[in-house]
């Protein structure tokens, strides 16, 4: 497995929460700022901006500033390392042979 645990252990921490989950869900449908994701989320813009916070560090989301708004959209290099990683973790090596489990 990659070996930068720490960046790892916060792509798993972006997906273990359900807010961040619908937060996710909200920006398959395209960019949007962070009013927009508000709507619907029954959390408070504190709450948001600390999801949000969680998100852009693992990589998953990115942030545009325009002004004072913050919009945000799904990370299609983020998205790429993620898919990488999960791949890495669950396939065994090549030859690696598994043993049953003993109870």
């Amino acid at each position: 497995m990659t070996q930068d645990f720490s960046k790892n252990a916060l792509i798993f921490k972006a997906f273990c929460d359900e807010n961040r989950l619908r937060i996710l869900d909200r920006l398959h449908e395209g960019e949007q700022c962070s009013c927009d994701l508000l709507e619907g989320l029954q959390i408070s813009q504190p709450t948001l901006s600390y999801h949000m916070g969680l998100l852009c560090a693992s990589g998953v989301v990115e942030i545009r500033k325009e002004g004072k708004w913050s919009y945000f959209a799904l990370s299609k290099s983020g998205g790429e390392r993620i898919t990488a990683l999960l791949s890495e973790i669950v396939t065994p090596p090549v030859g690696e042979k598994r043993r049953a489990c003993e109870p």
